[in-house]
């Protein structure tokens, strides 16, 4: 339980915009903090809080909460730390394990409850949208933030994070064609919105 304090603790430091203190890449924090070693831990929290903090936010769409499920992901990520074997990234790894996390969380809060009538997502499917390809990331963003949890959770586990339909209908519990049609459904409520913002 002690070690477990230690790293509740590393989830209240103050994030900035600097680098991590001695250049280390993540691979290399690694083994520092699978021992302890307390500024490794905050050097990797430092460097991986900002990018984290946003994947959370565009999977949960609000701030408060996505606070929360970065705490939960950073919490997850420290006592997993041995199960890091160093084949790939450690980013990419974490990675995982936050939207894991922030998939957690809304199933927790039935989010992704709602479902699809067949024949209604049938209608759904048009040409790409290429508004949305025109958009900023930052608009981009704020505006993925803004659709309903279920579209928005497909959108950016497959347009972002690069999971197969296959992979996300198994992780969501639904099938393929669901998977497919929550896409689309984000994709031309992208859209919309894009158009209502042209209109301002």
């Amino acid at each position: 339980m002690k070690r477990l304090s230690v790293k509740l603790h590393l989830i209240t430091w103050t994030t900035t915009d600097d680098p991590p203190a001695g250049g280390s890449s993540l691979e290399q924090l690694v083994p520092a903090c699978r021992s302890g070693d307390r500024k490794a831990q905050k050097r990797l929290f430092d460097a991986l809080a900002p990018k984290m903090m946003a994947l959370c936010l565009r999977y949960i769409g609000d701030r408060p909460t996505a606070e929360d499920v970065l705490q939960d992901g950073f919490i997850t990520l420290f006592s997993r730390l041995d199960s890091y074997s160093g084949a790939g990234s450690f980013e990419g790894w974490a990675r995982r394990i936050f939207v894991n996390t922030a998939l957690m969380h809304l199933r927790k809060t039935d989010a992704l409850k709602l479902s699809d009538d067949i024949e209604e997502a049938r209608k759904l499917f048009t040409e790409e949208a290429t508004p949305v390809q025109k958009m900023g990331y930052r608009e981009l963003m704020t505006l993925i933030e803004r659709l309903p949890a279920d579209a928005r959770t497909v959108f950016n586990m497959y347009v972002i994070e690069g999971y197969s339909h296959k992979e996300i209908a198994e992780a969501l519990g639904f099938n393929e064609a669901t998977s497919r049609s929550k896409l689309q459904r984000a994709r031309i409520r992208l859209q919309e919105m894009i158009k209502e913002q042209e209109k301002k």
